[in-house]
């Protein structure tokens, strides 16, 4: 995991003492640091002179193996869970995970000055929180969670360079197993939190829906202000009631904060903003009726966290979406949409529905979802059953492990022909550049899609050559 701070302002010192009271740890035979900490770092290719490196073991690795290395490149300080035959300061902790955690927690506790909202959901959440980090950014500094620093180690490592100036914090909490979110989000203590929606990512981890909305529901266990409801999904009773705060807000249809009068353009979209105080109309940068709700999300968060109307408005018109998030990449007569940074089934079906507003031959190409379990055959059948169904889309181009699977569910429609399926990129490669061939001079629009490990921007780079 890589933690170096994108920050050129130089973080708040740690003291010997405050490392000890934070993580209940003793330093090895009392010897520990007379000069103050600079950072704590998890990746061993950033520790330097000055810093603490904390040893984290996981299933397949162990960094106490680096401590030596680390040492050897003027580092000091190592933070372990068992004592090591190395001449360096090692602050001996129960378990370095939990450390992590509780330094994390420590650092929070010592910006009593900032709002946090952390937020959860199956699908949106990055673009949601890139919304988020527009609006509150422009007012003060703001810590927003970068990449997929979202789990029981992100979360502690993004809350590590919390600083005195920070005012904002927008924390993703994310899920991989029950109990996680109830770790983080007491960790983060925030002000206003809650879910964006209940999908199908996961699926395998949790045995259905119910079980993601268990686990997302944890966020509602640590909030001291407002929790933010879904109004308009299929778990919302369940949702209500994990809630624990005497103050709520629901976005969504049927809620308090929602959106009117949609107009989708191909590439934008926009809105009237509906909020308990007044609405403003929103001309949002980003395609979709999905991000149309991802907005109505990021409104209420920032509305209970005491942003005026206008301020989100401004910020939401000047919102830029994540890389791999529905990028459109103008190339010559063809269009390439790069939506390749993740995946889940709702994801899937509505950047399909953001293809089809495009100009001249549409095409999606799509990679497998992953982390579906037992379901992934039967999700990948519906899926591929939905994609041929959208109209306006003319060819669809499944690539992976699972795209036989999709085939037949495009087979069980009357769309059937529009999908060819290949089991790899290599495969598919040919036929993309086929397609361009058979329908030149006409312009066309390609749409890349799958989950991470799919790096389905692999296909794209290779096709964007060819052109």
């Amino acid at each position: 995991m890589h933690t170096s701070t994108t920050s050129t302002v130089p973080l708040a010192p740690w003291t010997a003492e405050q490392l000890e009271q934070a993580t209940q740890g003793n330093w090895l035979n009392n010897k520990k640091p007379a000069d103050a900490i600079k950072r704590i770092l998890t990746d061993s290719r950033d520790a330097e002179q000055g810093d603490a490196f904390l040893a984290l073991q996981g299933e397949r690795f162990d960094a106490h193996d680096f401590v030596a290395q680390v040492a050897a490149s003027g580092c000091q300080i190592a933070i372990v869970s068992r004592p090591l035959d190395i001449d360096i300061c090692q602050l001996v902790v129960d378990d370095t995970r939990l450390a992590l955690g509780q330094l994390g927690a420590y650092r929070r506790q010592q910006n009593p000055q900032l709002k946090v909202i952390a937020l959860t959901g199956s699908s949106g959440k990055t673009t949601t929180k890139e919304m988020l980090g527009s609006i509150l950014s422009r007012l003060a500094p703001t810590l927003i969670t970068r990449g997929n620093l979202n789990n029981d180690l992100g979360v502690p490592v993004m809350l590590l360079e919390l600083r005195p100036e920070h005012q904002y914090a927008v924390m993703e909490l994310g899920a991989s197993h029950q109990g996680e979110i109830e770790y983080t989000s007491n960790m983060v203590q925030p002000h206003v939190a809650g879910i964006i929606n209940i999908g199908t990512a996961h699926l395998g981890e949790f045995g259905g829906r119910d079980g993601i909305c268990t686990a997302k529901s944890e966020i509602y266990a640590h909030i001291t202000e407002t929790s933010i409801i879904p109004a308009a999904d299929d778990f919302t009773e369940t949702i209500r009631q994990a809630v624990k705060t005497e103050q709520s807000l629901s976005f969504g249809a049927g809620g308090e904060v929602y959106a009117s009068d949609v107009v989708l353009d191909a590439q934008s979209s926009t809105f009237t903003l509906h909020t308990p105080q007044a609405s403003k109309t929103v001309q949002l940068p980003f395609a979709g009726e999905h991000n149309v709700e991802n907005a109505t999300a990021a409104a209420a968060f920032a509305l209970a966290i005491g942003i005026g109307l206008d301020d989100i408005v401004t910020g939401l018109e000047q919102a830029v979406g994540a890389k791999g998030r529905l990028n459109f990449i103008q190339h010559k007569q063809y269009l390439l949409i790069d939506d390749t940074y993740n995946a889940n089934p709702g994801s899937m079906r509505a950047a399909a529905e953001v293809l089809a507003q495009q100009q001249g031959i549409r095409v999606m190409v799509t990679g497998d979802i992953g982390e579906l379990g037992s379901s992934a055959a039967m999700e990948h059948y519906k899926l591929g059953r939905d994609l041929v169904s959208v109209k306006g889309i003319n060819f669809v181009v499944a690539v992976g492990e699972f795209a036989p699977a999709a085939q037949e569910g495009a087979r069980s429609t009357q769309y059937g022909k529009k999908m060819q399926a290949f089991l790899n990129q290599e495969q598919a490669l040919p036929f993309l550049i086929h397609l361009i061939e058979t329908h030149q001079p006409q312009p066309m629009s390609f749409l890349f899609k799958g989950s991470r490990y799919t790096h389905m921007e692999t296909l794209m780079a290779a096709l964007m050559e060819k052109l």
